[in-house]
């Protein structure tokens, strides 16, 4: 499985930058940005955004290696519908406790 530094270093590939070329564009140095590509420094989330912006590319892009396809929104819509059926599995759920508790006098 390939890491978020591979994903990150195919993304400038793509735009035909050399490390010391997208360093500069992220205002970094050259031997910081070859350990963000090798995966000895860990990335927070502004740094993954501001890499996201520069090489024109979406932080899931970088995260999973795969653009956003129809796919993923066929995803998307799959797992709220699973969110909805089981949010209204809670909501019955409530309703019985209450009810018990009613029995119960409580």
């Amino acid at each position: 499985m390939k890491s978020i530094g591979d994903h990150i270093k195919q993304s400038r590939l793509a735009l035909g930058l050399s490390q010391a070329d997208a360093a500069k564009k992220l205002n970094i140095s050259t031997p910081a940005f070859c350990k963000i590509e090798t995966g000895q420094t860990d990335l927070n989330i502004s740094r993954l955004l501001q890499i996201s912006k520069t090489f024109k590319v979406s932080v899931t892009e970088l995260i999973t290696g795969q653009s956003a396809t129809s796919d993923s929104s066929e995803d998307l819509i799959a797992l709220k519908k699973e969110l909805i059926e089981k949010e209204e599995e809670i909501n019955k759920l409530r309703k019985k406790v209450i009810d018990l508790y009613d029995k119960l006098g409580i």
